[in-house]
């Protein structure tokens, strides 16, 4: 599976991409709203951290304005920028059109099986199903991702699936059960998956031996 870090945060896509498991990172608009900073200047220096995909998200509505964006973006952008479109008739349209350029895309806030599949056939090169925003309406969002890896198990696609909106480490877990291709979430939660309780009483345990081994040795 493809770990993906969904921020903006340029510390935190440091943090991460120190521990050497970091293969792409996600942004949108409300992410690089809150890091205070211009757009392509966060891009740019996010790129430089991650070699892998950074996804950079449209603003336009229309199939042209998206085109346009996108292909404006990715003449402005390093060569690992992928175009994020949402998951829209227009933006299924832009899709194809960028794919058919050579341009890799991320179409994001799908909501069900049919419209991954879509987005797929469109020539999306990733589709991400949102798992906490379906859970907020007191649905279960991991029978979104059971649906669409069903579905990709059926036929011969090469779109990856994404899954995005990861609440806790769970959802994690689940998806790569599931044989989910790539999942993005915050720091926080990367933090969680290599937090263990037996792990910690382990590392206790083997400093407290290791000091009694020292000053064995110093006696």
């Amino acid at each position: 599976m493809e770990f993906f870090l969904d921020t903006a945060d340029v510390d935190e896509i440091r943090e991460i991409a120190a521990w050497g498991i970091l293969d792409g990172v996600t942004t949108n608009p409300s992410l690089i709203k809150n890091s205070g900073r211009d757009f392509k200047e966060v891009v740019r220096e996010i790129a430089g951290i991650c070699s892998g995909p950074i996804s950079a998200e449209v603003t336009a509505m229309d199939t042209e304005g998206m085109i346009a964006q996108g292909l404006a973006l990715k003449a402005s952008l390093p060569d690992n920028v992928i175009i994020k479109i949402p998951c829209t008739a227009e933006g299924l349209a832009a899709t194809k059109v960028l794919n058919e350029r050579g341009i890799d895309t991320n179409v994001t806030l799908v909501f069900s099986a049919a419209q991954a599949l879509m987005a797929a056939k469109a020539g999306a090169t990733y589709v991400s199903p949102f798992i906490g925003r379906i859970d907020d309406t007191g649905h279960d969002g991991m029978n979104l991702i059971a649906e669409i890896m069903e579905v990709w198990a059926s036929y011969e696609i090469s779109t990856k699936v994404l899954a995005a909106s990861i609440r806790h480490p769970t959802h994690v877990l689940q998806c790569i059960q599931l044989g989910v291709h790539t999942a993005t979430m915050p720091a926080k939660i990367f933090r969680q998956l290599m937090k263990h309780p037996l792990t910690d009483k382990g590392l206790e345990g083997f400093m407290k031996d290791w000091e009694a081994v020292e000053a064995a040795g110093n006696a």
